[in-house]
């Protein structure tokens, strides 16, 4: 889908029966620009839910509907009903923001539908050929549990941070050239301050990786290609012992 200029008079029309993604902004409020970027780049590649924006400047109805107080603001709805809101919002936030909204969806289909909607999601997830970003919210599905099908190597980083930007393409690279065999998830360590309270991230980029539920590395600093290549080798090769596997 493209992203929607919606107005006073064609918001309902557009989110009445759908699921959507609201970003009000008048772009003088400092809005993020991986946030922009990440939003534009949903809008083309996301299929069943809308994405539009609103101009509040121009639109003072829908700024004053949705309450937006010169800020930019974030709405997930679903059928007409807000199902969450974020106000000044991370390119982080939205994978889980896009995911409440497809379960949303799928909540609805009849059972055969939902069950062949979950197996499309497992095989596109199996075969994922470039970083996602993952958030507090969903690390444990699309991190640990997901390591259980391949090993997951997790990148946590900040925007702020230089030799993070070393490392991402490096990332993007392995990314695309090891797709099937191993996954590629980013935290952004700002957005996410549980995640990096809980791996006790003191020093960025701080690089992980999980294999069948257990964390198998991890070490701070910006590793050259050539070593990043060995340790994706190392993780696909390595073998987790079935009862450690279990107790993971």
């Amino acid at each position: 889908m493209t992203l929607i200029a919606l107005t006073d008079s064609n918001f309902k029309s557009y989110t009445s029966d759908a699921a959507a993604l609201v970003l009000i902004s008048d772009g003088a409020d400092k809005l993020r620009s991986d946030f922009k970027t990440a939003f534009d780049k949903a809008a083309d590649e996301e299929d069943g839910i809308v994405f539009g924006r609103v101009d509040p400047s121009v639109f003072s109805k829908l700024a004053e509907r949705f309450d937006y107080q010169n800020r930019s603001l974030l709405i997930g709805l679903y059928r007409g009903e807000v199902r969450f809101r974020r106000s000044r919002p991370w390119a982080s936030d939205l994978p889980d923001y896009i995911s409440q909204l497809k379960d949303a969806i799928a909540a609805d289909l009849p059972p055969e539908e939902r069950e062949a909607l979950v197996e499309e999601e497992e095989k596109a997830r199996a075969v994922l050929d470039k970083p996602l970003d993952v958030t507090d919210a969903n690390f444990e599905q699309e991190a640990i549990t997901a390591s259980h099908e391949l090993p997951v190597l997790v990148d946590f980083w900040a925007e702020w941070c230089g030799p993070c930007r070393q490392v991402s393409p490096i990332l993007e690279k392995l990314a695309g050239e090891y797709a099937g065999q191993i996954r590629v998830v980013k935290v952004d360590t700002d957005a996410n301050p549980g995640l990096s309270q809980a791996f006790q991230i003191r020093s960025i980029p701080t690089i992980a990786v999980f294999k069948a539920g257990k964390l198998i590395f991890m070490q701070p600093g910006a590793l050259p290609e050539p070593s990043f290549r060995e340790l994706v080798k190392q993780a696909i090769e390595l073998e987790i012992p079935a009862d450690e596997a279990a107790s993971a």
